[in-house]
């Protein structure tokens, strides 16, 4: 039977598949429009399918919050021409915001079917990689921070001995600049306490065994090598723990210091309670 552009071009509109796809379709169903839409999307699951071992290492990161609840979630992708796609970045969004008003903490066969109607739209392997929430209390404060396209967010937490300070006009800012500081730092832990200590024994050893391989090193005492070790391995505990970084605003300071400086600015004590680091790709 003869099939007619404009119901090529609908059938286009509503599926997102090819133009001589849809007239195949529609060809196979004898016009049958909604038996040529689930045509194509069954040959659309089909090619996820073929595709589910593909890796999925390209998206972006979503991030939402409210009423002292916030929720990231990375939505993955093969390729970052798609992360681009206006209605993979829909979908991010909708997740997201589904996410914190049903306190959703894991994916669930809800989202997973919605990500799988795209897919096979789209004909590109996806997947909800991560989803984590966070919750404030009274005296807690949330703020996010989003980079470049996505690529990396982040969840600040900050806490307080008085809530009153977070209604400052320069809260905000200071809390924003925190969370900015985590994604262009990437700091391992908040501060060394929370260092495993088999962890820093193995550092402690390359560095021992670089000392050792590196002859400006041998006429030096086991007294003075020993000096120059911990000097290095303290410069490299600071390097990746948050609270001894050069705070992003002022590297004169650490962030420790900023935290206290805007604390006895704002007469109360404050604190980092958990950040979350989100990066697309990252395990």
């Amino acid at each position: 039977m003869a099939i007619s552009a404009s119901e090529v071009k609908k059938l286009r509109e509503k599926t997102g598949a090819g133009p001589m796809e849809c007239k195949r379709a529609l060809e196979e169903t004898n016009g049958d429009f909604s038996a040529a839409e689930k045509l194509l999307k069954e040959k659309g699951l089909a090619a996820i399918e073929k595709r589910a071992e593909r890796a999925t290492n390209e998206g972006k990161i979503f991030i939402r919050i409210k009423d002292k609840k916030a929720v990231l979630v990375e939505l993955a992708s093969e390729t970052d021409f798609v992360a681009r796609n206006p209605e993979f970045v829909e979908l991010g969004g909708v997740i997201a915001d589904k996410a914190l008003e049903e306190d959703i903490d894991a994916p669930n066969e809800e989202l997973g079917a919605m990500i799988t109607g795209l897919a096979t739209k789209i004909r590109e392997n996806m997947s909800l990689k991560r989803l984590k929430r966070v919750t404030a209390a009274d005296n807690e404060y949330l703020t996010r921070y989003i980079h470049g396209d996505g690529n990396i967010g982040i969840v600040l937490k900050l806490a307080a001995d008085k809530s009153a300070v977070f209604e400052r006009a320069d809260a905000e800012d200071f809390a924003y600049s925190l969370a900015m500081h985590i994604a262009a730092f990437t700091p391992m832990v908040l501060d060394q306490a929370k260092l495993d200590p088999a962890f820093v024994k193995e550092k402690e050893e390359i560095f021992r065994k670089q000392m050792d391989a590196d002859e400006n090193f041998q006429c030096k005492s086991d007294q003075q090598k020993q000096g120059i070790l911990k000097g290095k391995l303290n410069k490299y505990l600071k390097s990746i723990c948050m609270l001894d970084q050069g705070y992003i605003k002022d590297e004169k300071l650490t962030v420790a210091q900023a935290l206290d400086n805007f604390g006895k600015q704002s007469g109360a004590k404050v604190g980092i309670a958990e950040y979350v680091y989100f990066k697309v790709g990252q395990e």
